[in-house]
């Protein structure tokens, strides 16, 4: 954001979002770390840098099923032996003959060697001989038991797998702030880690606010309204990777708020609310968590933001182990964008993950739009790889207020305060989303 921007902002009465997330996010901490089994630990972020403890492979072995040998033995080693590769072969045609001295299977434990002109029969993950350095593809042979005969003739080393080969014991496998996957799991219990310390996922409670709300499976009435908000913002701070808890609708009732609210911070991390953020007469939220009590301000402020759509929102704290809460706008459109830039990076930054933004792109536009002075507008668009590399940037119909546009978005196309039009071929910045589809 440039001075300018701030200045009109400020001219606007409106705090440019940047200072607003930088005055947020400021006051979050990551959350205390955990050692958790390895196998509640998938999602999580690492607290400290992780060490092996043990090489992997943990011995040598044999990577395919075949046959374990010298490679001197069926390469020739100026012992006379020929071979044709298997390609070629013809009847009459010269192979190498072993003899099969035994059969070594993945819960074999005795230590054997092997002789010259000799090998065992393998299966992938058996020790390997003391001797062996090739392992010779079961398709290779004629799959002989006592004798065997090997057409085709790998490289030395072949089908095998030294001790240390991935990971050396002692050797650093994941840095603080890593993100747990699937395979960094496998990667941590092949090396004999059992238990790792993390920053746990954040246990995050969504409330919906308003007496015109009624729960879904109906339809919207005059004077009600089907409560969209806390279902997709339970979804989409799941999709953080939070512990995501939806307790429903409350009313405009400020005791009822109060008493909610005290309930769920002996459950939560953060704390968000949708509806009630503006100045109207039916405002409650703003109301009741901005209230000053004696000369100490309330423990949620609201700021109006330079943000399109909804520029209402709230942050603060509430009860007495001061739980982090945000405040969303009631409008569905506001308060999956209002989720967007200040809920979800709230989340990141609690579960120790970085970056705690989105990924970003610059994309070449496709049709020139419209957008409010002094307001940053995120908008629903479609965006595409172009073959030549770089992206295109397709804005949907209906603006940012669109459900149905914000359902089929892969990425908001970001127009900056300063924008009025941004003409079709110009260059964007659009922040990509990760569904999966």
């Amino acid at each position: 954001m440039t001075a300018t921007a701030d200045a009109e902002a400020a001219e606007n009465g409106l705090t440019p979002l940047a200072d607003y997330l930088g005055s947020v996010l400021r006051r979050l901490r990551a959350l205390p770390p955990l050692d958790l089994d390895l196998t509640q630990a998938y999602g999580n972020v690492l607290a400290e840098d992780v060490i092996a403890p043990h090489s992997f492979p943990a011995f040598d072995q044999a990577a395919v099923d075949g046959y374990a040998a010298r490679w001197e033995d069926i390469a020739g080693g100026g012992r006379g032996v020929g071979y044709v590769p298997v390609q070629s072969a013809r009847p009459g045609g010269r192979t190498v003959r072993l003899n099969v001295v035994g059969d070594l299977g993945a819960a074999s434990w005795r230590p054997v060697r092997l002789t010259p002109g000799s090998c065992f029969s393998v299966a992938a993950g058996a020790p390997l001989p003391i001797g062996a350095d090739v392992v010779v593809p079961v398709e290779w042979t004629d799959q002989g038991m006592a004798a065997v005969e090997i057409f085709r003739v790998p490289k030395r080393g072949y089908g095998v797998r030294r001790t240390g080969e991935e990971v050396t014991g002692g050797a650093l496998l994941a840095r603080s702030g890593t993100y747990v996957s699937p395979a960094l799991v496998a990667v941590l219990a092949a090396t004999g880690i059992g238990h790792v310390v993390v920053r746990p996922s954040p246990r995050v409670v969504i409330v919906a606010t308003g007496d015109e709300l009624v729960d879904v499976g109906r339809g919207s009435q005059p004077g009600q309204v089907v409560d969209a908000n806390s279902h997709a913002l339970t979804a989409a701070a799941a999709e953080v990777g939070a512990l995501a808890y939806r307790v429903g609708i409350c009313d405009d009732d400020p005791e009822g708020l109060r008493g909610l609210l005290e309930d769920q911070t002996l459950r939560a991390d953060l704390i968000i609310t949708t509806g009630g953020t503006g100045t109207g007469p039916g405002d409650m939220v703003r109301r009741i968590l901005s209230r000053r009590e004696g000369s100490r301000a309330g423990p949620v402020t609201f700021t109006d933001v330079a943000l399109y759509p909804g520029t209402a929102l709230g942050f603060g704290t509430v009860g007495a182990e001061e739980v982090p809460v945000v405040c969303l706008p009631g409008d569905p459109g506001a308060a999956m964008i209002g989720f967007e830039v200040l809920a979800r990076p709230a989340i990141n930054l609690l579960a120790g993950a970085e970056p705690v933004f989105r990924p970003s792109v610059r994309a070449h536009l496709l049709e020139t739009v419209a957008s409010p002075a002094g307001l940053r507008e995120f908008r629903p668009a479609h965006v595409a790889e172009r073959r030549g590399g770089g992206y295109t940037v397709q804005p949907l119909n209906g603006g940012p207020f669109t459900l149905s546009g914000l359902a089929e978005a892969n990425g908001l196309l970001v127009l900056g305060e300063r924008v009025t039009a941004a003409a079709a071929g110009s260059t964007v910045d659009v922040l990509l989303l990760d569904r999966r589809r």
